[in-house]
């Protein structure tokens, strides 16, 4: 089953509620808010009130930044958001990559390697803390002393992780632990903080996929393989609509179309190319951004085993 989830944020209460019921109404599968103190509201408060509007489609943050985010308190978040939810919540976790966000809390951004070893660290103090074990860790890359989640339980006894990334080392991570593997396709951060590099290209994605493979070879379920879509247009001339965002990261208009990171075509060509990247890449998840709701919906009526949907 293939599954789209829609990343957003809130600019005002009417029309963040009012999102929620639609996300819910056409049949995403999740709502996720992006996490990044200073710049987006707080994903797990929002959430929240999207929890009050809804009924099914799961919350979660997408991703939250532990770099700069303590373990206690963003377990704290979750199973705060999973209890108000009636079991719902998700958690998208990352290493991070904006300089400012570790400004902001007083520390220097670490390195490449630094920003992992912590994303380790939390990630996996968090699932601990969440799973109702005492947390110590004394290291150069997290402190945490006998730290529990005592109250409140998740409703869940698992809650969905998402370890969204394109590191080799937090890929085999993932594989080994995560639920979902987000497949971001950023490559090197850019000098703005936010943009990145594009790792598109078929040979990037395979040696991605091999990392999480490596990861989860043992496992008796292996993590579902999620991508993030920057682009999605409907539209009947692919190759036209794609050609300027093909020149300017280097890929051919065939080889762009062929990633799981752009959905553009007709109808049937999308719902044909999300099912090849299903055969190709095990890709059973997409995330889209807020603009994407409206063109998906005939797309995701299309999908096995998709639900009716409440149109209207």
């Amino acid at each position: 089953m293939t599954v789209f989830s829609l990343q957003a944020t809130p600019t005002d209460a009417a029309g963040w509620v009012d999102l929620a019921r639609r996300a819910e109404a056409v049949g995403f599968d999740a709502l996720l808010a992006a996490d990044h103190p200073g710049d987006v509201t707080s994903p797990f408060v929002a959430l929240a009130a999207a929890a009050s509007v809804t009924s099914t489609i799961g919350l979660g943050s997408y991703v939250s930044n532990l770099g700069v985010r303590e373990p206690i308190l963003l377990a704290a978040d979750v199973a705060t958001l999973d209890l108000v939810s009636g079991g719902r919540a998700r958690l998208g976790v990352g290493a991070g990559h904006t300089p400012a966000e570790w400004a902001a809390v007083g520390r220097v951004r670490p390195d490449v390697a630094g920003r992992v070893r912590r994303c380790v660290a939390v990630a996996e103090a968090v699932r601990a803390l969440l799973d109702g074990s005492p947390v110590t860790v004394d290291s150069p890359d997290l402190v945490a002393r006998e730290a529990r989640l005592t109250s409140p339980r998740p409703v869940q006894e698992r809650i969905p992780l998402t370890m969204g990334t394109a590191n080799s080392t937090l890929l085999r991570w993932a594989g080994a632990h995560a639920d979902v593997v987000g497949l971001t396709g950023f490559g090197r951060t850019l000098a703005d903080g936010h943009r990145h590099e594009a790792r598109w290209r078929t040979d990037q994605i395979e040696a991605q996929l091999a990392q999480v493979a490596a990861g989860a070879a043992g496992r008796d379920t292996p993590p579902a393989v999620e991508a993030l879509v920057q682009t999605v247009v409907v539209t009947d001339d692919a190759e036209a609509a794609a050609a300027e965002q093909a020149g300017r990261i280097g890929l051919t208009v065939a080889e762009l179309l062929a990633t799981p990171f752009v959905l553009i075509g007709t109808v049937d060509e999308i719902v044909a190319a999300v099912a090849a990247h299903r055969r190709r890449w095990g890709v059973t998840r997409f995330v889209v951004r807020r603009d994407a709701l409206e063109p998906l919906v005939p797309v995701l009526s299309r999908l096995p085993g998709a639900a009716p949907t409440r149109d209207g």
